[in-house]
């Protein structure tokens, strides 16, 4: 069972303020979450940060092939040879990963997408690449931001073969690492107080899609979750003042184009240590003139993390998959051609083996990206609100991600009917019809009355386990949560381009709300995100332009 059950729960300190920041920002029948009561547009931010007088190295654009197939990729055993890592192989891995996808405009409005989602399309992820000498790139060793509207590395600090031999001590051969960080002011300027957690779900969506261009490349990623962030910012360089728009530190990732190897070794304390000395170059862009402080910057100070080994619990019975055959899809143009929907067309109708096989491509089976990038098992369960699959009734189900989790939700869910598997549904995939019934106008009034969650195939809120895990593991793991909500989310864009359909983030919902729907009376389980599925309507007064000249 978990930990507590009524709100408040009287924790530490520490902890205590987590709980409060999530029940401070939920939105309510009665009232949203505190926010801006209208959009300030001269001080919308930038989406791009530069840093001025940085060298800029440009990367190339390499253009979408056949292979590898998208399904194999997912399939363990079955990714492609590694490839060499080079000028090229790098600039693939951002260009699948964050860099631009295509321009919209309309009139004289013009504007970005990327290949990783982002809530509002304000990108509040920055990207950096902390390497050694890789060939046709760089002779020596560096730290580099990702600039993505000119595809290129700005250099932050150069240093010697030395210090990177000490940082990589006891990795494999070739490893090099990804920093991704938050500008919090990018979401709060359109979503106030909120905004933190759809940083958080951005990071993932980030992460996700960086673990899934790698396995293209047949890289495996790896989350170095050992190191504390105040280690992290020193690495990237952003303990550097910053004007009124910081970069939190997030995550490293270990990127492996040779045989990993497992469990990774920590970096050490002293090589760390070694980066407070270098040389930093470059000033960062200041991106709006003016600010609101919504609180958040010192809400993540709060949840930072302390550097430690984490014991993380593992899966006492891991999820297993069906193997759906695969299909003659090819990976990078699903990758480059994710869009958000922004409606849904209400006709749309998904086959019932495309639905199982996107909720099979959910689960965390043991070596599977991108869910093998993380140290702890899954924390997220689905409830889906089934409107429009073939011989699937309508009604409410539930995709357990974590088996062991079952009796736990058994009685949590006290609004569900006795629970059966629905029509066709393969026997290891733990999918649970709880209510048959029209769940339209649910999904709908939940999802801040918003048509985009009824008008689709179906629609789901990931629901993550809150208090026991916060509990056994601190503040620090509340983040945790959202990233693995939105590397599901950038999984599920991508399982509805390679199914010929649309799909999008709803980060707007009445969370307590979906609890009673649920039947959910306390804080074992905490709604943290929503998605639609569907058949999208394509607004043609915009205007495609390609992403690079």
């Amino acid at each position: 069972m978990c930990a507590d059950s009524i709100y408040p729960p009287g924790r530490s300190d520490r902890l205590q303020t987590v709980f409060d920041y999530h029940q401070a920002t939920k939105h309510r029948f009665e009232a949203f979450a505190p926010g801006p009561g209208f959009l300030d547009w001269a001080t919308q931010p930038d989406p791009f940060r530069r840093y001025a007088g940085a060298r800029l190295i440009p990367l190339e654009t390499v253009v979408p092939t056949d292979e590898p197939r998208f399904d194999d990729i997912f399939t363990p055993g079955q990714m492609p040879a590694a490839a060499p890592l080079t000028l090229q192989t790098i600039s693939q891995l951002f260009y699948d990963s964050l860099a631009l996808s295509a321009w919209k405009s309309t009139g004289a409005a013009r504007w970005a997408l990327r290949v990783n989602a982002s809530s509002g399309n304000l990108h509040p992820t920055e990207g950096y690449l902390l390497c050694g000498p890789i060939e046709g790139l760089c002779e020596q060793p560096m730290v580099c931001h990702y600039a993505a509207q000119e595809h290129a590395l700005e250099v932050r600090a150069g240093f010697d073969r030395a210090r990177w031999d000490s940082l990589c001590s006891g990795f494999p051969e070739h490893t090099f690492f990804i920093g991704l960080t938050s500008i919090h002011w990018r979401e709060a300027w359109k979503y106030g107080q909120r905004a933190y957690r759809y940083c958080m779900h951005d990071a993932g969506h980030a992460l996700g899609a960086l673990s899934i261009a790698a396995a293209g490349l047949g890289w495996q990623t790896r989350l170095l979750d050992d190191l504390g962030t105040d280690e992290l910012a020193r690495l990237l360089g952003t303990m550097q003042p910053h004007t009124s728009e910081p970069e939190e530190p997030d995550m490293l990732i270990a990127c492996l184009p040779a045989q990993a190897v497992d469990p990774l070794p920590e970096l050490p304390v002293a090589a760390l240590q070694a980066f407070e000395s270098l040389t930093w170059l470059g000033r960062p862009n200041q991106l709006s003139p003016a600010h609101v402080d919504w609180g958040i910057e010192a809400f993540a100070a709060l949840v930072r993390k302390p550097r430690g080994e984490c014991a993380y619990e593992p899966f006492a019975d891991p999820p297993q998959s069906w193997s759906p055959p695969p299909r003659a899809v090819a990976l990078r143009p699903v990758v480059r051609q994710r869009r958000s929907a922004v409606a849904m067309d209400g006709q749309t109708r998904l086959s019932r083996a495309d639905f199982y096989r996107m909720l099979d491509r959910t689960l965390a089976v043991t070596g599977r990206v991108p869910f093998n990038t993380l140290p702890w098992k899954s924390q997220l369960q689905l409830a889906l609100m089934v409107h429009r699959v073939d011989d699937i009734p309508p009604g409410l189900y539930l995709l357990v991600r974590d088996p062991a989790q079952t009796a736990v939700l058994e009685q949590a869910f006290t609004q569900a009917d006795p629970w059966h598997k629905p029509p066709g549904c393969p026997e290891q995939l733990p999918l649970y019809c709880l209510i048959e019934r029209d769940t339209q106008a649910a999904a709908r009034e939940i999802s801040c009355r918003q048509d985009i969650a009824s008008d689709g195939c179906f629609s789901l809120a990931m629901l993550a386990g809150f208090s026991g895990p916060l509990e056994r593991y601190g503040p620090w793991f509340y983040p945790r949560l959202y990233w693995e909500a939105g590397m599901i989310g950038q999984l599920l864009y991508l399982e509805a381009e390679a199914a010929g359909i649309r799909s999008t983030g709803i980060g707007c919902f009445f969370d307590d709300p979906m609890h009673e729907v649920l039947g959910l009376a306390d804080w074992c389980f905490q709604d943290i995100y929503h998605f639609t599925v569907g058949g999208a309507v394509e607004d043609t007064r915009l205007s495609t332009l390609p992403a690079y000249e």
